[in-house]
């Protein structure tokens, strides 16, 4: 096993090298004029003051989990939460870094040259650092585990690898309670990144639309509006490091959740006579470690291939190309892991039907399953498509029509990801059993720097379009950066999608190790739905998302009000900012997304924590189970109505200001009420969608950990207890 960890090392270092030195090539190239200095200088500064400031008020709690983990479970688990908590917060503050460097230089290249295909370099190249960082930062976390806890001491032998009683006299199997550690370090940063960065990048975005656009009817991003800047440090605070928490997360659950399964699959293989041999279970540990290292070195030649070609002048194919050509890049290196590690070995009890390749075909699927999902995005947000052209036209009509006509559009758009995961999950288990289920969240992910690549080259073009037109460049610039902003809408929707697809997946294969946590190995795992107790969780459960998405948009609306009031204020008592004679106050707005965003983060981000904690002190396992089960469920669709229906109204207000429906541009009532429609749904797809995929997978992951705690310490067990 070490000199194979040595493939998953040189990978995560690879990938963090070609991150160093596209960072580098970044920050060498030229910012431009003056005023864009300047106003760049402001984007970084508002940017790393809230992260900071942000980063400080996490590292607190994460210091306090820490020391309850290290209470209740063990020190090794409480390490491997603080590895993953630091990894996650890396991936963050560097991706944050390079875009806030990268925005300008954009602008720059698309002024300089105005060509789009080296406009697009630059964008794309900037976006790889965050991308080649989650790889690269999940990756060597995960090795560290392996080498440090497993190997070094001793918790991957055959004799650790069974339930230990900790000094509370509660059964843990130290190996996996280090993995269910790492991802939740992750989970944890990953939870507050986004429910931070979200609230504070849709406040400002919405402030700056509501007033700026709608009612004073000047341009986006013009640089009389006061909310102009603040929503540019938003999509760097939100869009960037949030994203790069959030799929880092996603990465890590999915890898986590497969190798703890492992685990729990082996116990019931011997239970039932079975058998599995400890090779075997050392290598099904090791398989999804190794799939992801193929993973990020296809993600490094893709990522190397847009950028060394020296003509793209069509941003969408060559996105696509780059995505494609990871992927499939990933199916060959897996292929090869498979044959390595599986190759000529007894694989009786690991319940493959199809012999050696059965792993493969599982991740396969889920390859196979996020492209489909990212094609059905595709379908619903872009507008070379219908629905999305549709929801532009019904702009014609008025306000409530656009939002009732992007409602239905969410709506219905979750019925076809929906399907390609329920196929893929019995197809998965079919051919290699729950093992294979949790393969195809890997498999759905193992190309992650490529789409987090591709998601993170849009906020940055969207920053150089800002920056663009606050500094009054020529106005071929702004179409440019337009344009590319366009494809980013696009791709991010698509981006979402694999999110919430492999977070569903993921949370299946963490909740199957949740039931295996407290059942009995030698008896089938069945949970019983209608039993009274499980029953209520589940319906509880599914209300769950709703709550937790009610108080993140009220979060966002709360903060959005003081922006508007703000804008108005200054618009009312400084008339001169309107006519360009006074500048505005842009700091003041800045402080209010700021503190907004921070102060409304913690009662949404505890809720994931705390519930499947207090539940299951309060009504065991069977209870937790069922809140499990009916918040995934919930949250799939919520998911992927949020990020559709929002995706689809941003493009469709950028279908009416490209021009595409004649007589109805910007500053028609048609764009008005499109802007309204985009309004709406900001907080739908960067805030709502985006957090239930982590929210799914926290809660699963806090369960796992705590399932041992719970099981022998609730309250409906001693009070059933008492009236015996």
């Amino acid at each position: 096993m070490p000199a194979l960890l040595l493939i998953a090392l040189f990978a995560s270092l690879l990938g963090l090298a070609y991150a160093a030195f596209n960072f580098f090539s970044v920050k060498k190239l030229d910012e431009g004029t003056d005023q864009m200095r300047e106003i760049a200088s402001a984007i970084r500064v508002g940017a790393n003051a809230f992260i900071r400031y942000e980063y400080k008020v996490l590292f607190a709690v994460v210091l306090v989990v820490a020391a309850v983990l290290a209470l209740l479970v063990s020190w090794q688990t409480a390490c491997c939460f603080l590895i993953g908590a630091v990894m996650s917060s890396a991936a963050g503050w560097i991706g944050m870094r390079i875009a806030t460097y990268a925005n300008v230089r954009v602008a720059n290249a698309a002024r300089l040259t105005v060509r789009i295909g080296s406009t697009l370099k630059v964008a794309f190249r900037g976006g790889s650092v965050m991308g080649l960082c989650v790889g690269g930062c999940a990756l060597l976390g995960l090795v560290l585990v392996y080498l440090i806890f497993g190997l070094g001491m001793g918790l991957l032998q055959p004799e650790s690898l069974v339930s230990h009683k900790n000094w509370l006299g509660i059964d843990v199997i130290p190996f996996t309670m280090c993995l269910s550690g790492y991802a939740l370090g992750c989970s944890v940063i990953a939870m507050f990144n986004r429910i931070g960065g979200g609230i504070y990048t849709k406040a400002a975005d919405m402030g700056a639309d509501l007033v700026g656009k709608t009612e004073a009817r000047i341009p986006e991003d013009d640089p009389r509006n006061p909310a102009t800047i603040a929503d540019n440090v938003g999509d760097n605070v939100g869009d960037v490091a949030g994203l790069g928490s959030d799929l880092l997360e996603s990465y890590v659950g999915a890898i986590s959740a497969a190798s703890i399964l492992a685990v729990h699959l082996s116990f019931t293989a011997h239970a039932s006579g079975a058998g599995m041999t400890d090779t075997l279970l050392n290598r099904l540990m090791l398989y999804p470690v190794l799939f992801s290292a193929a993973g990020l070195i296809a993600c490094v030649i893709g990522i190397l291939s847009l950028l060394s070609r020296k003509t793209l002048e069509n941003p969408h194919k060559a996105l696509n190309l780059a995505t494609y050509l990871s992927a499939g890049l990933t199916t060959l290196g897996g292929l090869a892991v498979t044959l390595l590690l599986f190759g000529g070995i007894d694989l009786s009890g690991a319940g493959f039907q199809a012999g050696v390749l059965s792993p493969w075909i599982g991740a396969l699927i889920g390859i196979a399953a996020g492209i489909f999902i990212g094609a059905i995005a595709e379908f619903y947000t872009s507008a070379e498509f219908r629905p999305t052209r549709d929801l532009a036209e019904a702009s014609l009509e008025g306000t409530a029509l656009t939002i009732t006509q992007g409602l239905a559009l969410g709506m219905k758009s979750c019925m076809a990801p929906c399907l390609i995961l329920g196929v893929g999950i019995i197809v998965a288990y079919y051919v290699s059993g729950l093992y294979g289920v949790a393969m195809a969240a890997v498999g759905m992910l193992s190309f992650v720097a490529a789409t987090v690549s591709v998601d993170t080259y849009g906020p940055i073009s969207d920053n150089a379009g800002g920056i663009a037109e606050m500094s009054k460049l020529d106005g071929k610039v702004r179409e440019i950066t337009d344009t590319l902003d366009s494809v980013g809408n696009t791709t991010a929707a698509i981006g979402k999608g694999f999110a919430i697809g492999s977070g569903a997946l993921a949370a299946l294969a963490l909740m199957v190790s949740y039931l295996f946590s407290y059942n009995d190995p030698s008896t089938p795992l069945l949970l019983n739905l209608i039993d009274p107790i499980t029953l209520a969780g589940a319906i509880i459960g599914g209300a769950l998302p709703f709550l937790f998405s009610g108080m993140l948009i009220q979060a966002v609306s709360k903060a959005a009000r003081k922006m508007v009031d703000e804008v108005r204020r200054q618009f009312r008592l400084f008339p001169g900012i309107l006519d360009g004679t006074q500048k505005p106050d842009y700091k003041t707005c800045i402080e209010i997304s700021s503190k907004g965003a921070l102060g409304e983060m913690k009662l949404p981000a505890f809720l994931a924590i705390l519930v499947p904690v207090a539940a299951g002190f309060l009504l065991g396992p069977e209870f937790v189970a069922g809140i499990l089960i009916g918040s995934t469920i919930s949250s799939i669709m919520l998911a992927i109505l949020s990020g559709n229906a929002g995706g689809a109204w941003d493009n469709g207000k950028k279908h009416i200001e490209s021009g595409a429906i004649e007589g109805h541009g910007k500053g028609s009532d048609a764009h008005a009420a499109a802007v309204v429609g985009d309004t709406v749904g900001d907080p739908l797809k960067d805030t709502v969608g985006p957090c239930l995929d982590i929210f799914i997978k926290i809660m699963s992951t806090v369960a796992l950990v705590a399932v041992a705690v719970f099981d022998k310490y609730n309250l409906l067990d001693c009070i059933l207890a008492l009236l015996q």
